[in-house]
């Protein structure tokens, strides 16, 4: 029996859906909303399924996403995206790994719903203009002047400097265990004079509602959680940190390394923002 093209392609969808939207839960529905729509479709007229998916699952994360927008105005504190525990095969491609990071997604934040869906369906799936026109509603003329500007937006913000997987494992087991001796030295040393520690909480956890900058600062934060469980994993492609308190999960840690230092350190606190870390998600471009 042939499998149907959405079964086939789910982790693609997802991945795309992931991507706009930053939130696992929100691209969750929008596949739940996607497949109600494809499931009413007369599949002899459709060419090529999978383009097809991804034109409805982009629609309705654009549509979501614009939702998004307004409820993140009322957001307490800063937000981060959706960590989701990966496996390590997914660094394997870099590009992947490097579009799905919790950097970039922040980054993408930062664009308007339609430069973001353009940016991420061009640079991150490589669709053709035309197509990613016709999933739009917009001309392919338009699409690449939105292209263009979504592109250089984030290149101007995205981490500059890219570091081997190796590279950034070693950084992220000495932070992970400053963390859990709460040496406030080996933190100094591990960070660039200018971090910036970001953190979420939602109003739902402890958290800083503002980013913090500089090391000495930084280092005094995070020196508060000394001696918790901190366990590396694998986080939106790269290595990262699990941190638990009582044998609870409490934060979910990104860093950006650079140069051999920490330059950004991400705490994802929100507890509904946590759901992802007991099962790799599979992802697919």
């Amino acid at each position: 029996m042939t499998q149907d093209p959405f079964v086939t392609h789910r982790s693609l969808l997802f991945t795309v859906a992931y991507e706009m939207l930053g939130s696992a839960a929100d691209a969750e529905d929008v596949l739940q909303e996607s497949w109600l729509r494809w499931a009413g479709v007369d599949r002899a007229r459709v060419s090529d399924p999978r383009a097809y998916l991804v034109r409805t699952v982009t629609r309705q994360s654009l549509n979501r996403l614009r939702t998004l927008a307004r409820s993140r105005e009322d957001y307490v504190g800063e937000w981060l995206p959706d960590p989701l525990l990966t496996t390590p095969d997914v660094a394997e491609d870099v590009e992947l790994a490097e579009n799905i990071s919790i950097a970039m997604l922040t980054v993408l934040e930062t664009l308007g719903p339609t430069e973001r869906a353009v940016f991420v369906l061009r640079e991150v799936f490589e669709l053709p203009y035309d197509e990613i026109a016709g999933a739009l509603g917009k001309s392919a003329a338009a699409v690449r002047q939105t292209a263009r500007r979504a592109r250089e937006h984030v290149a101007a913000r995205r981490p500059r400097v890219r570091v081997s997987r190796s590279e950034q494992q070693a950084v992220v087991e000495r932070f992970l265990l400053a963390l859990r001796t709460g040496e406030l030295e080996a933190l100094v040393e591990i960070m660039a004079p200018d971090v910036v520690l970001i953190a979420d909480g939602g109003g739902l956890a402890p958290a800083a509602l503002a980013p913090v900058h500089g090391v000495d600062l930084v280092a005094q934060v995070l020196a508060r959680a000394a001696g918790v469980t901190a366990t590396a994993v694998w986080l939106n492609g790269a290595p990262a940190g699990r941190i638990e308190i009582d044998g609870e999960l409490a934060t979910a840690v990104s860093l950006v390394v650079e140069e051999g230092r920490i330059s950004r350190v991400y705490l994802m606190r929100n507890p509904r923002k946590l759901t992802r870390l007991d099962e790799p998600v599979p992802l697919a471009t």
